[in-house]
């Protein structure tokens, strides 16, 4: 067995001072036929350690239902076998631009606190997850080093008891290796997300001589560790693509080290965000802001780029950390990528028409249920109601709709209404029947307002009167076998359309939607993601374990406006 300990300010492996050297890798955001080519990458760059996250809401989509779970033993052993250590962020917050934050859409009591009734919760997860940590820690024969007591917290609130109870926590449950706590470095972020005798450690982008001034003020005896050294970041659909300029991310990293400090790289290889598991963000310092929703590529400008290539910040990395690393490996030559293709829709069938197959059971309440109170998690729900009549031709308002609705009224589309938009004037007469067919994005996963519904919050008002009373029909896009597909192709917006992409053999693809407007793509099933004509990104990430020799079946709903054609791209377009 092996020790990893932290003795007069430095660590210790083995008994021998060691320098941390880590890249991010979400096993969550690789499909995990992936997991050996991206681990050797991180080893081949001169990475000796690899950390993750674990997203809680992933794992128990309901409450006492777990699910994927071995998933994260699984990477953690084949990162082992690319001889790589490993640092583990179990939550129960991670931000990580992920849906909530990683918090279950379904939890409940005060989050992030130590109220009695989400702990509970807590404590439950912590249970079923902490088994896949502790079992392969160094001191009992594995590869993990050290775990997260909490994310970021010093960002969010103070409560130590709920820190302390985190950190007893995960010893009781058997964690051996140092515990640490992540956050920015400032006097307001470390006096409130840290824990006496729990290892500090600090995140940012730039200017690590100050940040580690901070952190060495309020923690003299502790290693200098940037927990997250961000060399690149995310996009926001409707932003500008984010990159960063590589000799200025190589340099950060070369000062780091040259302050005889250790490093987790943020993100040394960023992946994809699945299904519908993008998060979002508020503007504004108190993040509550406009509501920018996470593209659903998580390339980062990163080293490593969402289908797995060195890029050139990839080999300026390299270069620095081979005067710290002894015998890199040889870089693993790039996955191969399928050659450009165009193919057509040959079948589709209207939303409306597919709802009886693929809708759960209309429910009828006396005010619109949110998604949650629905059971769902992210997805469309068609909500109707009546307009009383006969009546004048008031104005229609949505108020705090989460997030975007194709507005009908006596079965006729009017309009497309958007969360933090300016919205069109509508006007109704009455007796008429209203539809409102909603989608979900992310949800916000860092700052005050974590936690929001979804759906039609503030109701619906015609003039200052509620209407009251009417159905909502939840339509989860998790499966779509049962579509009742025709054998024709309609040219109407909210429908599916049906494609077959043939493959000699499978590689990796872009996959280009030109002339189409927003929707989801399925690949053989799988729920790649959206895709949105607002940008910045155009192509879609399709990983080669989910094609197969042969025929593929591609699935579209296309809410917007949809297109003729669909394309297979060797490169990405990111904006």
């Amino acid at each position: 067995m092996r020790n990893f300990t932290i003795e007069a300010g430095a660590f210790r492996l083995d008994g021998e001072e060691f320098r941390v050297l880590s890249g991010a890798l979400h096993y969550f955001r690789v499909h995990p036929g992936q997991w050996r080519h991206r681990l050797a990458m991180l080893r081949a760059m001169g990475l000796n350690t690899v950390e993750t996250y674990v997203p809680w809401n992933l794992h128990e989509p309901r409450p006492g239902v777990f699910d994927r779970v071995a998933e994260l033993g699984a990477f953690l052993d084949a990162a082992a076998e690319q001889d790589l250590l490993a640092i583990v962020r179990p939550g129960p917050y991670i931000c990580a631009e992920w849906d909530n934050g990683g918090l279950p859409a379904w939890i409940t009591g005060r989050i992030r606190t130590s109220d009695p009734e989400y702990l509970a919760h807590v404590d439950r997860y912590l249970d079923r997850i902490i088994p896949e940590v502790a079992g392969r820690q160094v001191t009992r024969g594995g590869n993990v080093i050290m775990v997260q007591v909490e994310n970021e917290y010093g960002s969010y609130g103070t409560d130590r008891a709920y820190l302390r109870h985190l950190a007893d926590g995960l010893a009781a449950r058997g964690v051996e290796v140092p515990l640490f706590t992540s956050d920015g470095p400032s006097d307001l972020f470390l006096t409130g997300g840290t824990l006496p005798g729990v290892l500090a450690t600090v995140n940012f982008g730039s200017d690590p001589e100050k940040a580690f001034a901070t952190l060495r003020a309020h923690r003299p005896g502790d290693p200098l560790f940037c927990m997250e050294l961000w060399g690149g970041w995310f996009d926001h659909w409707g932003q500008q693509h984010v990159v960063r300029d590589a000799e200025d991310a190589a340099d950060v990293l070369e000062r780091v080290l040259a302050a005889g400090a250790s490093v987790n790289l943020y993100m040394a290889h960023g992946g994809s965000n699945p299904g519908t598991w993008a998060g979002a963000n508020l503007t504004g310092e108190m993040a509550s802001g406009e509501w920018r929703p996470i593209v659903t590529s998580y390339d980062y400008d990163a080293p490593i780029d969402e289908r797995g290539a060195a890029t050139d910040k990839y080999w300026r990395y390299r270069e620095v950390l081979s005067r710290y690393a002894k015998d890199l490996p040889d870089v693993p030559p790039p996955p191969a990528t399928l050659l450009p293709a165009t193919f057509a829709p040959t079948a589709s069938v209207r939303l409306r028409d597919a709802l009886e197959a693929i809708a759960l059971p209309e429910v009828t309440a006396p005010v619109p249920p949110s998604f949650e109170e629905l059971g769902l998690n992210h997805g469309l729900v068609l909500y109707r109601m009546d307009v009383p009549g006969p009546r004048e031709p008031y104005p229609l308002a949505v108020p705090d709709l989460r997030d975007r609705a194709h507005l009908f009224v006596d079965g006729e589309f009017v309009a497309v209404l958007e969360r933090d938009q300016p919205a069109p004037e509508v006007r109704v007469p009455g007796p008429a029947t209203v539809e409102l067919l909603v989608e979900s994005m992310g949800r916000p996963n860092y700052g005050p307002l974590m936690g929001e519904r979804k759906g039609l919050l503030g109701g619906v008002l015609h003039q200052h009167q509620y209407l009251h009373g009417g159905t909502a029909t939840p339509i989860p896009l998790g499966d779509v076998s049962a579509v009742p597909f025709r054998a024709e192709v309609i040219g109407e917006a909210r429908s599916f359309f049906r494609g077959e992409l043939d493959v000699a053999e499978p590689a990796d693809a872009f996959l280009a939607l030109p002339g189409w407007g927003k929707g989801y793509v399925w690949v053989n099933g799988v729920l790649l993601g959206r895709y949105w004509d607002k940008g910045p990104q155009r192509t879609l990430y399709v990983p080669a374990p989910l094609l197969r020799a042969g025929q593929n079946e591609i699935v579209l709903l296309e809410l917007d406006r949809p297109g003729t054609v669909l394309e297979i791209r060797e490169e990405a377009d990111l904006g």
